[in-house]
């Protein structure tokens, strides 16, 4: 790999600005010019990957040659006023995946663009790759994001509508501050319909109480925007800079699908409404899923062998967040309302279905049905106050205790499970909680490994199959720059 660092002021660095690589690109830089090859431009120097941004029109492909780059502060690579289109973005790649590294206080620079792909570079900057509200349709693909290890530092915000982070491995931070943050324009926005998916997010060691999640999906003051963001395929591992892994902080989105093993955070549905949490694996962690706000469905996940709660229906400092109260307020948590929690798997975990009682709001309205509960010790249900809630269906096993949960919402069975080859306990053709369900009309068609659930349903996560799993547990060949 050559490295190029590129200063500024002297001749030596001009020099090195138009200096050529090799005979692989001969002429490329010779003297800063792009070389055309239709619309593939290969780039070679600072100056001419500039060069060849600000001359990009739709279907514009730059390759930018491997190589290791110091973006001097004051001439970040500004990509301002370029639109591709959804047919011919307008696309920025490496060489090959993680062959670029680009380092210095900033690299890409957005504003007023749309349909623009950055993909395959090693970012090791030091401060903030944003994606402003003035950018739509950015696509962050097959990047690898170690950016400095600043106290406080967020490494990507994305602000813009129809982002899509996708395939990219986020990893190696041990201080205060965020991997991937999503807001919005002003102070109340949304940024929409951003897509998340296929990343690796791993090893953030920060040893504070707060402040570390992976991805935080809005702040207080936006929870009661709805983003309608997708997050899924994603792999969270040794993802303890927060007990918040996923941290939902705005309305209606998707989280599904998602791996988060020996973590310390969960998926908390901290503030906003309307968000639908699916076929998650939480496994052998700390943190399992925590639920705050309104109509909420939360089924088909699997959480196993966490040493923290496996699921928190939690209580409120306020019953409802309202538009127009003060940020202050905002901050609160709300009490869950007309939440459905269904068909999924507990085992052996620390904790099984808890409650709180340390706030004035209980929760409301809530549904449980159809879960499987197993557990060595302790008790299965611990809710603190409710009102108006629905059991039934639910299956408990295994030498814990029933706990509070009410007589007539469960029964116990043995569900006979089997462990298959990727560590996952599923049901056996003789298992007790075949045909079991009980909840009429439910939101959901097909189980955890992606099997149609049919109309005769079983209990927990897994609908019995013969065959082969579509969907398993994500290791980390299913997800970032390599991935398919």
């Amino acid at each position: 790999m050559h490295r190029r660092t590129f200063l500024t002021g002297t001749a030596i660095g001009a020099a090195a600005a138009l200096s050529p690589i090799g005979p692989a690109h001969a002429g490329a830089a010779g003297h800063g010019h792009p070389r055309r090859r239709g619309r593939t431009v290969s780039v070679a120097s600072l100056d001419a990957l500039r060069k060849a941004i600000d001359a990009a029109v739709p279907g514009t492909r730059i390759v930018v040659a491997d190589g290791d780059y110091t973006v001097p502060a004051a001439e970040p690579l500004a990509v301002r006023g370029k639109h591709g289109s959804g047919a011919a973005p307008v696309t920025i790649v490496a060489e090959s995946r993680g062959g670029v590294v680009l380092r210095g206080e900033r690299s890409f620079v957005l504003t007023d663009s749309s349909h623009i792909t950055v993909s395959g570079f090693s970012f090791r900057q030091g401060t903030t790759l944003d994606i402003p509200p003035t950018c739509t349709h950015v696509r962050l693909t097959r990047n690898d994001f170690q950016l400095a290890d600043i106290e406080g530092l967020h490494w990507v915000m994305v602000r813009g509508d129809d982002s899509v982070i996708d395939r990219n491995h986020f990893h190696g931070k041990t201080t205060l501050g965020i991997y991937l943050g999503i807001e919005g324009a002003g102070g109340e926005a949304m940024a929409q319909r951003v897509h998340v998916h296929r990343n690796h997010f791993s090893d953030h060691t920060f040893p504070g109480a707060n402040g570390g999640e992976p991805i935080r999906l809005g702040v207080s003051p936006r929870a009661l925007s709805s983003a309608h963001a997708i997050v899924e395929y994603n792999l969270f591992e040794r993802a303890d800079g927060d007990p918040e892994a996923i941290s939902v902080k705005s309305s209606d989105n998707v989280i599904r699908y998602n791996t988060i093993r020996n973590s310390a955070g969960g998926i908390v549905l901290r503030h906003g409404n309307g968000t639908r949490v699916e076929g998650n694996y939480l496994v052998d962690g700390e943190e399992g899923i925590r639920i705050y706000g309104n109509d909420h469905v939360v089924v088909n996940n699997y959480l196993a062998g966490l040493s923290g709660r496996a699921m928190v229906i939690g209580s409120g400092s306020a019953r409802d967040h309202l538009p127009g109260e003060p940020a202050a307020d905002r901050r609160g948590n709300d009490a869950p309302d007309r939440v459905l929690v269904a068909h999924n798997t507990f085992l052996d975990n620390a904790r099984t279905l808890s409650g709180e009682a340390q706030r004035p709001h209980e929760p409301r309205d809530v549904t449980v049905a159809d879960n499987l509960l197993v557990g060595r010790s302790g008790d299965l249900v611990e809710m603190a106050n409710t009102t108006r809630f629905t059991w039934q269906g639910n299956i408990l096993f295994g030498a814990a205790n029933d706990g509070n949960i009410p007589a007539g919402g469960f029964h116990r069975a043995d569900p006979r499970l089997v462990r298959g080859s990727d560590g996952v306990y599923r049901l056996s053709r003789t298992s007790r909680a075949i045909g079991a369900a009980t909840l009429e009309n439910p939101p959901v068609t097909h189980d955890i490994d992606g099997d149609p659930r049919g109309s005769r349903r079983d209990v927990g996560a897994d609908e019995y199959a013969t065959a082969t799993p579509r969907r398993r547990p994500l290791t980390p060949a299913d997800v970032g720059p390599h991935a398919p």
